[in-house]
């Protein structure tokens, strides 16, 4: 059976502007984890072009290092050739997927969205979870599915934080944000009709700024919807929404350090927002990690690398821990449910909090 490269075609030439010089080697945290030059950036550059000539076949192993890559963009950041990797590997999966080689959990994560309108199976909707009904408002808050149905802590803190600053927001009717569904490379038209049915929600409510604590679905509106689908609403982070606000925070204790999501930081630009929330907080003691902002090391959560490849994840996420440790830290704050459930995977037996800064804010407002 030939495998048919419909979405690669459009990066053919892309994958011949790669000068497989390694600048990518240093900061892939993948490779770092995996120690072999297939689950890297030049690596998979290389696998896509054989697959694209049809010079290799897609086997199990070249499946496997085409999706332990968590997409953090580091990679890109670090190019000297301004490759850009991590659109090359989505398409590269896209073409997989559609040749028949997705992984199961993958999968299953994709069927139970088209069938649940999220990624875990769960059958009540975001509203019926969240137990907020939606209403007119300039402002609405979107939680997303992980931070509904797993991270719970982050859109309660978030919605109290709403309350307690007084602000006429409300809750939408919402559906996955459709992250999932493209970063395993799940057929893009599935993707637009999910993007499009949530921009309709949020609009029906009179919504003019969109505000969103989970710095996947954040990358989304921001990012990738407007490549698709008529994004009407401003967009805004939780983080970049507080960092406009006057907080009157109680004092906190204890030598602190961020970490930087790839969702928020890399690929939509956002450093400075969480840090000046950071900084309203009295009594702390913040410490920058040695890799921070632009050059932040990634949690290992992200591109589907902790559902299908649990301990390269862990290792990558143990790493990121080290580096906090390192500063002398006691507390990781990060402002992405995907994170902190990562950290917290990577942090078995070592004496640090990982925290969603919404959580710390919800405390002491």
């Amino acid at each position: 059976m030939t495998f048919e490269t419909d979405r690669l075609e459009l990066v053919r030439n892309a994958v011949n502007v790669c000068t497989m010089c390694g600048f990518c080697k240093s900061v892939c945290p993948s490779f770092k984890a995996i120690g072999w030059d297939s689950a890297l950036s030049r690596g998979r550059i290389v696998l896509t072009y054989g697959l694209l000539n049809g010079e290799i076949e897609p086997d199990d192993s070249v499946v496997e290092n085409m999706y332990t890559c968590t997409t953090c963009a580091d990679c890109v950041r670090r190019c000297p050739s301004k490759v850009k990797i991590v659109d090359i590997i989505e398409l590269c999966r896209a073409d997989l997927v559609k040749n028949g080689h997705i992984l199961p959990k993958h999968k299953a994560m994709c069927d139970n969205i088209l069938k649940y309108n999220n990624p875990y199976g769960e059958e009540k909707s975001v509203v019926e979870t969240l137990g907020r009904t939606p209403k007119k408002a300039e402002i609405g808050y979107f939680a997303g599915c992980t931070a509904t149905y797993r991270s719970k802590k982050t859109s309660q803190a978030s919605l109290s934080i709403l309350d307690k600053l007084g602000v006429d927001y409300t809750t939408v009717d919402e559906i996955c944000c459709g992250s999932v569904m493209q970063r395993v490379g799940w057929d893009i038209e599935d993707v637009k009709r999910y993007m499009q049915k949530n921009v309709d929600a949020i609009t029906s409510m009179g919504v003019k700024t969109l505000v969103l604590s989970c710095a996947g679905c954040y990358r989304m509106f921001k990012e990738e919807y407007p490549k698709f689908v008529d994004v009407p609403f401003e967009v805004k982070h939780m983080t970049e929404f507080l960092a406009e606000q006057e907080l009157k925070l109680k004092p906190m204790e204890g030598v602190v350090t961020y970490h930087d999501p790839c969702h928020l930081g890399r690929h939509a630009g956002v450093y400075d927002a969480p840090r000046k929330v950071i900084s309203m907080i009295p009594g702390i003691e913040f410490k920058e990690m040695e890799f921070n902002k632009a050059t932040s090391h990634c949690c290992g959560g992200g591109g589907g690398v902790r559902s299908a490849y649990s301990e390269e994840s862990k290792k990558i996420a143990a790493t990121r821990v080290d580096e906090a440790l390192a500063v002398g830290a006691k507390t990781i704050i990060t402002a992405c449910p995907f994170c902190v459930s990562n950290l917290i995977f990577g942090s078995e037996d070592k004496d640090v909090k990982v925290i969603d800064l919404m959580e710390i804010v919800d405390e002491l407002l």
